[in-house]
């Protein structure tokens, strides 16, 4: 990778880094796509590795915050679902497998837009769990569902939340990945690399994350849904 190659990515990690410090959600979304661009060979495990001590950093910030029941649905779904994430690397062509996920995303958002307001219970967290397992094993995005399931709710518990299931989740990909072949160890020495620009974004978002209110959290978490779909959909 050239010298500027990795000024473009680390100045996406900070960036990315600030967003989901500041509303607990879209570091994969804008990452993935760029280092897609510079190197297909950094996805998944460059993207799943960064996020570890950007998660850390959230949920200890947050921690009071945390919905403990609510990970605890999300999270045994999750690593239900992490082994079917990497059958799907295997089975669908990238580019299908894309066009699906893409497609549920936006549907769900379109749907969440005439749904009441809801308080999620163990049905909505172990779905949302389910296929977070499956598309962040196998894309590294899978922010979407877990933002959808607490879109009604503060947004202090979105992001402690999301921040702890990410945490087990991204962990248990990683193993997996590696085990089975699918990792590169250098892209953990880029994840290591780029760790002052993602501490830079995290460290900014900390200025602006108590601004963030539940009605423009939920805002924020539609569009989310909607670009990272349309996202996936148009990477076909």
């Amino acid at each position: 990778m050239s010298g500027g190659m990795l000024v473009v990515l680390a100045l996406t990690v900070a960036a990315a880094a600030f967003v989901q410090g500041a509303s607990g959600l879209g570091f994969a979304l804008i990452v993935a796509p760029v280092a897609g661009l510079l190197d297909p060979g950094l996805l998944p495990v460059f993207v799943l590795t960064a996020m570890i001590p950007l998660n850390l950093y959230v949920a200890w910030r947050e921690r009071r915050s945390l919905d403990l029941r609510g990970a605890r649905w999300i999270t045994a779904a999750r690593l239900a679902a992490t082994p079917a994430g990497l059958a799907l690397l295997w089975v669908i062509p990238e580019g299908d497998l894309g066009a699906v996920v893409g497609a549920a995303t936006v549907l769900a958002a379109v749907v969440s837009l005439a749904v009441p307001a809801f308080v999620p219970g163990p049905g909505a967290y172990v779905g949302a769990g389910l296929v977070t397992g499956l598309t962040e094993t196998a894309t590294g995005v899978g922010g979407p569902p877990l933002a959808l399931v607490y879109q009604h709710r503060p947004p202090g518990e979105l992001r402690a939340t999301v921040a702890v299931c990410f945490l087990v989740g991204e962990v248990a990909s990683l193993c997996l990945l590696f085990v089975t072949g699918r990792g590169r160890a250098a892209d953990l020495g880029w994840a290591l690399l780029l760790l002052p620009a993602l501490a830079a974004g995290a460290w900014l978002s900390r200025l602006v994350h108590q601004r963030v209110d539940t009605r423009r959290m939920r805002a924020f978490v539609l569009v989310f849904a909607l670009v990272s779909g349309v996202v996936l959909m148009a990477g076909t």
